[in-house]
């Protein structure tokens, strides 16, 4: 039943086609005007390169505001899944948005695009906690070339299902009947056969989530980050690992004496060459030293935006804002 297992430390290990999960759990202290923490909590940090957790969170790239300031990606798919706080998206497409409590944004690199995600600290009153999951999966040699492009799943809108003890929110796949939203269309998850599943998972002390076996052979992961107490059939989960389950056995996931969580990633692989170089994973050598060229030559259609660590103001408001000039918003954005 479980081929493997590893401790969950800040960046997960992936099974094809996804190529990375990180889980970013950070709680960043008070606000200032300028979107970042006090200059007291930026004492003693590698900024541009804080990976080190002190006082509770890390800077990343950022050295004022934290995240990830202008960076490039070809060839695969980022999704982006936001429990709490917020996190500004701004891309070399003149697209941009604000996103988070929630909400999961799906960006297909494509050919290329340049983007930035910040997590600027919006609340001058109190705390602002940010925790998210960012999972990367592979495209198909077909799709590697196709334009880039990204969609929001707004919090309200993503597919769950639920009883009194467990809640599964269904970001791509099918979950007992219920369908997720439709990824982007050159996506590998666009196609059913290839049984994409992405799945967010909740339960209470007594809770019981079954997990049937997949039509095909898939790469199956369950990535149990938070609780002591879980079961998977008749065996006794370790907290805090993850764990390759045979996706060919149904799976029985039962929560004993306290509420746990999980992520579940599955997918039938591509079956391709990966050659990865950074942000950017093609299928050969030949095809990443073209890509840098090309990167170097076009810098996939520039930097449209004042900063290169933007951030979209003081109004706590969800938003997208499409390369088209379209802008869209959830009901209930503003808090």
């Amino acid at each position: 039943m479980i081929k493997g297992t590893f401790s969950l430390d800040f960046q997960w290990p992936t099974q094809e086609p996804f190529l990375f999960c990180v889980h970013h759990h950070d709680k960043y202290p008070v606000g200032t005007a300028n979107f970042g923490p006090n200059k007291q909590y930026l004492k003693g940090r590698d900024l541009g390169q804080d990976f080190q957790e002190k006082d509770g969170f890390r800077m990343y790239h950022g050295e004022e505001v934290p995240g990830f300031p202008v960076h490039p990606h070809r060839g695969f798919e980022t999704i982006t899944v936001v429990r709490k706080g917020y996190v500004d998206h701004a891309d070399s497409l003149g697209a941009a948005g604000r996103y988070g409590e929630g909400d999961v944004q799906w960006m297909t690199a494509g050919a290329g695009v340049q983007h930035s995600e910040m997590f600027p600290l919006l609340r001058q009153d109190r705390d602002n906690e940010l925790e998210l999951f960012q999972i990367w999966l592979n495209l198909p040699r077909r799709s590697k070339m196709v334009p880039a492009h990204f969609t929001m799943f707004w919090s309200e809108k993503i597919p769950f299902t639920q009883n009194d003890k467990v809640r599964v929110s269904v970001i791509a796949g099918n979950s007992e009947g219920t369908k997720s939203l439709a990824p982007p269309p050159d996506s590998w998850a666009a196609d059913p056969m290839n049984e994409v599943l992405i799945l967010l998972v909740k339960m209470q002390a007594g809770g019981v989530f079954k997990l049937p076996r997949s039509q095909g052979v898939t790469n199956r992961t369950v990535y149990y980050f938070s609780g002591k107490e879980l079961k998977a059939n008749d065996t006794r989960l370790q907290a805090k690992a993850g764990f390759y389950f045979d996706s060919q056995v149904d799976l029985e996931f039962k929560a004993e004496s306290e509420d746990v969580g999980f992520l579940v990633l599955q997918a039938k692989p591509i079956g391709e060459p990966v050659v990865q170089h950074g942000p950017f994973v093609m299928n050969s050598k030949e095809d990443i030293l073209r890509t840098i060229q090309d990167y170097q030559r076009t810098e996939f259609g520039g930097w449209p935006w004042q900063k290169h660590d933007m951030v979209h103001g003081a109004k706590i408001e969800r938003f997208a804002k499409y390369p088209n000039g379209n802008i869209e918003k959830p009901q209930g954005s503003e808090v």
